[in-house]
């Protein structure tokens, strides 16, 4: 009865045992020839090390990119945040120039005054525009131009509106009155 069952299974199974016993096991089917299979693995090689050279150029790229972004976008964002802000101050120092009805007003309003200056100056904001200095184009804007002969030629004799500046970046030009 063992004997009949295991037939059975294997029937059942689709084996012929017969068969496996009397073929002999056949070789894999010609593989190409040495030559031909490492030159395919060296072909292989050097195109997933070179796929692998591009891809660490890309992220080194990418990297120095990212860091570029980051330092730059700081100045930028403080740069336009004071932008913003510069009418108020101006508002304010325009205030402080009219006479004052008593003196602890008056106080008050030159801490206020003291107070903004000290914040811009933190954050690394320069004033550009004095009169006296050489005109610069690249720093001020010319308005105004009179004869003045104390005054040198292209100076500036009057600063209608101060310029601000944070390292290179002007972020508000001078307005001013140059002299001859």
């Amino acid at each position: 009865m063992d004997e009949k069952e295991n037939v059975t299974m294997d029937e059942k199974a689709g084996i012929d045992t017969e068969q496996e016993l009397s073929e002999e096991p056949q070789a894999p089917e010609a593989a190409e020839e040495p030559e031909e299979a490492e030159e395919t693995i060296e072909q292989q090689y050097a195109a997933l090390n070179d796929r692998y050279l591009r891809l660490m150029a890309e992220y080194e790229n990418y990297r120095k990119r990212s860091t570029k972004e980051r330092t730059e976008i700081y100045p930028q964002a403080t740069a336009a945040a004071v932008e913003k802000f510069l009418p108020v101050l101006d508002n304010i120092e325009r205030a402080a120039a009219f006479e004052r009805q008593t003196e602890e007003f008056a106080k008050g309003f030159d801490m206020i005054c003291q107070g903004f200056g000290q914040v811009l100056k933190n954050l690394g904001v320069e004033v550009i525009g004095e009169a006296g200095e050489v005109f610069n184009p690249d720093l001020h804007n010319a308005v105004m131009k009179i004869e003045d002969p104390e005054l040198g030629e292209n100076v500036i004799s009057m600063v209608l509106q101060k310029g601000y500046k944070i390292g290179d970046r002007v972020i508000r030009y001078a307005m001013v009155q140059t002299a001859n």
